[in-house]
């Protein structure tokens, strides 16, 4: 075997996943896979998402050592750095990718990770792998996108690596190398519905502040059409999902692609129900009707705010009025919409806050999700903020997550907002759209309205120190 791939998420390990449970595969590595094997490689992947650290550690210890490549982002750090440590004390050599691993190259590097691949990996890896059939002495100097170290702990970047510049070429992603039958059992099982993940494209050229762009850079690459719906035939013949689920970034950010995409499903009558990402200027009255004639049933849309002056400083280059006739064009046409709404950025205000639910109010989304705007290491809203920085103290263990703004509100201070923002949405579509409540449930909301206020205002002097 030439390369074991992992990624170290261990969904029975995630209260909030097991609430939620909507795992999906580990497509980077799929894809990973193969490309390699399309090039030769014997490679194997273990995917941990429904197995344990035991599991997992058994494997290493199952054959002789060889070569780990493990996928790690912020949310598995912990995870990712328990197998490093397991991983070389069993005699094997660790190459790390994904979107965190190069923002902290010493860290991973001094936990005992080998080398660390920068962007995308799939001819990185190739190179990798070349040099290891061709010599003993891995050499990682003269591969573009690597960090390492040498013998004297001396750490190197090797230079940035081209992108894969047609996605066509590369084969569709190694779902037969692992247990897809598990995730769709999951789902339906919870919801009902077997979802399968695919994507259309490859990264995205817009410029929010707080949005981590490690991998794929500022950049935009799309495949045909042709090979979508391909794809899709295929995932339908062989799985037999009830929906799918497109993880581009930005689904709908050409509207020729898009329309193209439609014509060419409905030349196949292919359809299948599907939800996607998409921003409020990407979506207009064709790209909304095309979206309904391609059967998706959801779009997520990045609202983050419902104060302009924040966007603004985000760098959206969206605006509150192209969100709320967004959610209105996917109403029309009997598509839900999901909002995705972010509280703590730098300069918040109240006022802020009570703007975002006067939006969430008049837009009328069907789901809208909240979280606290976190620093990741990076980004243009990491340095903006990196002086007011406080970090957790076991690094290993934390992640961009757990980092605290001072001067910033409180958690508590949040979790009251998110109160205030779902009992005022509630009492307002109660009373608006005439949903059928009785007295006592009115009551009961405007006893949590007046609560998460006092909760507010009582924690509003409480700031991360």
């Amino acid at each position: 075997m030439d390369l074991l791939l992992t990624h170290g998420y261990f969904l029975y390990e995630d209260p909030k996943e097991l609430q939620i449970m909507k795992p999906y595969p580990p497509l980077g590595l799929l894809y990973l896979s193969s490309f390699l094997k399309s090039k030769g490689f014997d490679v194997e992947i273990f995917d941990s998402t429904f197995c344990s650290r035991v599991d997992l550690y058994s494997r290493l210890q199952t054959g002789p050592p060889g070569l780990l490549g493990i996928y790690a982002n912020l949310m598995t750090r912990s995870s990712v750095i328990e197998i490093i440590q397991t991983a070389k004390h069993l005699g094997w050599d660790v190459i790390l990718g994904g979107p965190e691993p190069a923002s902290y190259s010493e860290e991973y590097l001094a936990s005992g990770a080998d080398a660390i691949v920068v962007g995308e990996g799939e001819s990185a890896l190739e190179e990798i792998l070349t040099t290891r059939r061709r010599k003993q002495d891995d050499s990682f100097a003269e591969i573009r996108g690597i960090v390492f170290q040498d013998n004297h702990a001396v750490t190197h970047r090797t230079g940035s690596r081209d992108l894969i510049p047609d996605l066509d070429g590369l084969p569709w992603p190694d779902r037969e190398a692992i247990d897809i039958d598990s995730y769709l059992r999951t789902w339906r099982t919870v919801h009902g519905k077997g979802s399968v993940s695919l994507i259309t494209a490859r990264g995205c050229p817009y410029h929010c502040r707080w949005c981590s762009h490690s991998v794929y850079g500022k950049t935009h690459r799309r495949r045909t059409p042709q090979s979508v719906a391909d794809e899709i035939e295929w995932i339908r013949e062989r799985y037999s999902p009830d929906m799918l689920w497109i993880a581009d970034d930005v689904f709908t950010i050409h509207a020729r692609w898009l329309f193209d995409f439609a014509k060419e499903m409905r030349n196949r009558h292919l359809t299948i129900p599907f939800e996607c990402i998409t921003r409020a200027d990407r979506l207009n009255e064709t790209v909304a009707d095309a979206l309904a004639g391609l059967e998706c049933f959801r779009v997520w849309i990045g609202s983050e705010s419902g104060s302009q002056r924040l966007l603004d400083a985000m760098e959206r280059n969206v605006t509150v009025e192209q969100v709320q006739t967004s959610v209105s064009l996917c109403k029309e046409r009997g598509i839900q919409t999901g909002l995705f709404l972010m509280w703590g950025y730098q300069g918040e205000e109240l006022s802020d806050i009570e703007a975002t639910i006067e939006h969430v109010k008049k837009s009328g989304p069907d789901i809208f999700l909240t979280t606290v705007a976190y620093p990741i290491k990076g980004t243009d809203y990491f340095k903006d903020v990196s002086s007011s920085l406080l970090a957790p103290e076991e690094w290993q263990k934390a992640s961009d997550r757990d980092y605290k703004v001072r001067g910033r509100h409180s958690r508590s201070y949040y979790c009251y907002a998110d109160q205030l923002l779902k009992s005022e949405v509630a009492l307002h579509r109660a009373q608006v759209n005439g949903l059928k409540v009785n007295s006592t449930q009115i009551q009961n909301l405007r006893r949590e309205i007046k609560e998460a206020r006092r909760g507010m205002a009582l924690t509003q002097t409480e700031v991360e120190a």
